[in-house]
């Protein structure tokens, strides 16, 4: 399975769950802002990187998680994004996109906005990442019915052995 987790600019929640999806990311009751801060890809995409699908790891079970940022015109980006896959000879039912802004606060909202859209990083990272933290047990949520939903759809599985859980 390609478990592609998408947002609006791909800078904050969807790299937020993934990493959990892929055991980068835990806390209790809550990680740690710096930990927030350090995880691959957060507040680091652009503009530019709209509609481009970034790797982010395997899961237990050998499904592949992705990230992605989709903009406002959802449904063009995630055909492309399928197109893409179905040309590259993937099978679209092994294509599954989680959409993750139901996670995102006004924190993130405002926080995303000043250091992505009008760089003012200093200003806006910690008022994302503090959003963040408090979107950690809705993320950690939809990860977690994500699981559930591809086990279902697969039946019973096994994990994978994986020494790092890393591509």
């Amino acid at each position: 399975m390609q478990i592609v987790y998408a947002c609006y600019g791909g800078a904050h929640s969807s790299p937020m769950a993934a990493a959990i999806h892929v055991g980068r990311l835990w806390g209790d009751p809550l990680p740690s802002l710096t930990d927030i801060q350090n995880l691959l890809y957060f507040d680091m995409i652009g503009d530019e990187d709209r509609g481009r699908v970034f790797p982010v790891g395997i899961d237990e079970f050998g499904n592949h998680v992705y990230m992605l940022g989709r903009g406002s015109d959802e449904r063009s980006i995630l055909q492309a994004v399928k197109s893409g896959y179905i040309l590259a000879g993937g099978d679209p039912r092994q294509l599954l996109f989680v959409n993750t802004l139901q996670a995102v606060n006004w924190q993130m909202r405002v926080g995303g906005f000043l250091s992505r859209r009008l760089g003012l990083v200093s200003i806006g990272r910690p008022l994302v990442t503090r959003g963040a933290r408090r979107a950690y047990r809705k993320l950690a949520q939809i990860v977690a019915n994500t699981k559930a939903s591809c086990q279902s759809v697969r039946g019973p599985i096994h994990p994978v052995s994986s020494p790092s859980n890393q591509e």
